[in-house]
């Protein structure tokens, strides 16, 4: 059973898709987060790396796009043999301060600017238009080759020019007279974008792309959908304008009207808690452990409580299985993207690995993202890609913590009070007598040692009186030097 439910009453609108009631794929649209994927700009190139063969262009972002020179029109068209091809240097196809048509493929993260591409493409209900694509390609989910070859012929008949199509799988029952009428509702607004392109100054924004609901709409076959659960009347009455011309959705879309949450009331808070956590557990007792950081993605699989009722290879096997089942799960929830590596509990005979490597690639085909398992390497560890084209569930709900600076990890209590200690030591020698030092709670206890034995060793030792305050308000990590002065002074300042 296959649902999808729109929670859009607040600013932060968000759609959670379940199977079986579970949680698979989660979106999130925030009015402060500015998303850009899809989005066409007039830029102007503001710096050519030949070294790189890349340009980097000026869209009136906060940061420059990328752009390679494999995404250009004109390199992408030139008819000349792979080798001859590649030897062509970015250089010759852009110069600084030209304007160019450019569209977002890839948001920025971290100190990247967002990825671009000048093959723009417009994606429909049954066709993502390339006004210069120059090729069709055709879904490889439909059902047969003769149907693929089919399609393929009437995508080419249908283009003009240097236009091209990638046909999708919802195209497969349709007649071509409906893909037509499609293809010239695209090819009519990448008009309009050029015409409006040619008399603007870059940098500029000419095109923007849907909202969460028009992209779902267009993206997602509701064919398989049992259920369509939305919010918010405004929201469900634009869902039913745009289900008019299939009757049979509407059959499934309800208006959730009950006080209690629409996501609290179908247990969505609770999945989406778990799926923040660092660690998961499976049924049989075992869990995996996930880290993500900006350069790759590792999950290490573990035995946990899972001992199993036969042999240690047994209880192996079956945990790496169930453990591929669930990462593939955790992936598409969490929208991990980049290079992943996954760390299974080790596997000594290859026909294991292949068992295990099955299992994964099968569980795998649920997801719409594109995704390439590279194999196990000679450590054991298992590579794979996942196409990344915006932020993941962690980096879209959370920030870095201000405590442990994104490490996950604080100094110890122990670690603490020697850093305090050490910072005492430099004021030794100091013109005042006494010294007010404001600690976390945890901390002032090991920083004065049972009966004080510490702090007064310390005093004897570096002749000022130490007065220690703990302060609920202090990071685990931190502490504060307050005050130096008289006794007096320090005293009416505790």
């Amino acid at each position: 059973m296959k649902t999808f439910i729109f929670n859009m009453l607040t600013n932060e609108r968000r759609l959670a898709i379940l199977e079986n009631k579970k949680v698979v794929e989660f979106f999130i649209e925030r009015p402060e987060v500015n998303k850009i994927v899809g989005n066409v700009y007039k830029g102007k190139v503001v710096n050519v790396l030949p070294g790189m063969q890349a340009a980097f262009v000026d869209i009136g972002q906060e940061k420059n796009g990328f752009l390679y020179r494999d995404e250009l029109v004109s390199f992408q068209q030139l008819d000349e043999e792979d080798e001859l091809k590649k030897e062509r240097s970015i250089s010759e196809f852009v110069t600084v301060g030209q304007e160019i048509l450019v569209q977002v493929t890839k948001e920025g993260f971290g100190k990247k600017g967002p990825r671009l591409t000048e093959v723009v493409s417009f994606p429909g209900k049954y066709m993502v238009y390339m006004p210069n694509g120059g090729y069709v390609g055709v879904s490889k989910r439909m059902q047969t080759e003769d149907v693929r070859e089919q399609w393929r012929k009437i995508g080419l008949s249908l283009c003009q020019d240097d236009e091209g199509m990638i046909i999708r799988t919802a195209t497969e029952e349709l007649t071509e007279e409906k893909v037509a009428q499609e293809l010239h509702f695209l090819r009519k607004l990448w008009e309009d974008v050029w015409k409006e392109g040619k008399n603007l100054k870059p940098p500029v924004l000419i095109h923007e792309d849907s909202s969460i609901i028009e992209k779902v709409v267009r993206d997602f076959n509701f064919e398989d959908v049992d259920e369509i659960i939305i919010d918010s009347m405004k929201d469900y009455m634009l869902l039913k304008e745009l289900f008019k011309p299939y009757p049979s959705l509407l059959k499934k879309l309800n208006f959730y009207q009950q006080r209690e949450g629409v996501f609290s009331h179908y247990n969505i808070e609770a999945e989406l808690d778990k799926a923040l956590r660092r660690q998961v557990w499976l049924k049989t007792g075992a869990y995996l452990v996930i880290d993500q950081t900006e350069a790759l993605t590792v999950i290490d699989v573990n035995t946990g409580k899972f001992t199993g009722k036969q042999d240690l290879h047994d209880t192996i096997v079956k945990t790496n299985i169930e453990a591929a089942k669930e990462i593939a799960k955790q992936l598409r929830l969490r929208d991990i993207g980049g290079i992943i590596v996954i760390d299974f509990i080790d596997m000594k005979q290859d026909k294991d690995k292949q068992t295990v490597l099955a299992s994964f690639h099968k569980a795998l085909r649920n997801d719409r993202t594109k995704t390439n398992v590279l194999g196990f390497t000679g450590l054991g560890l298992l590579e794979m890609t996942r196409k990344k084209a915006r932020q993941n569930l962690q980096d879209s709900v959370s920030t870095t913590c201000p405590t442990c600076i994104g490490k996950g990890k604080v100094l110890s209590n122990e670690a603490v009070a020697h850093k305090i200690e050490r910072a005492l030591w430099e004021y030794k020698g100091m013109d005042s007598e006494a010294l007010l030092v404001e600690v976390p709670p945890s901390v002032a206890p090991i920083l004065k040692g049972e009966k004080d034995v510490h702090i007064n060793r310390l005093q004897e030792t570096l002749h000022y009186q130490i007065f220690v305050k703990a302060n609920p308000w202090l990071n685990q990590n931190d502490f504060a030097i307050r005050f130096i002065g008289s006794e007096e002074e320090v005293k009416s300042r505790i």
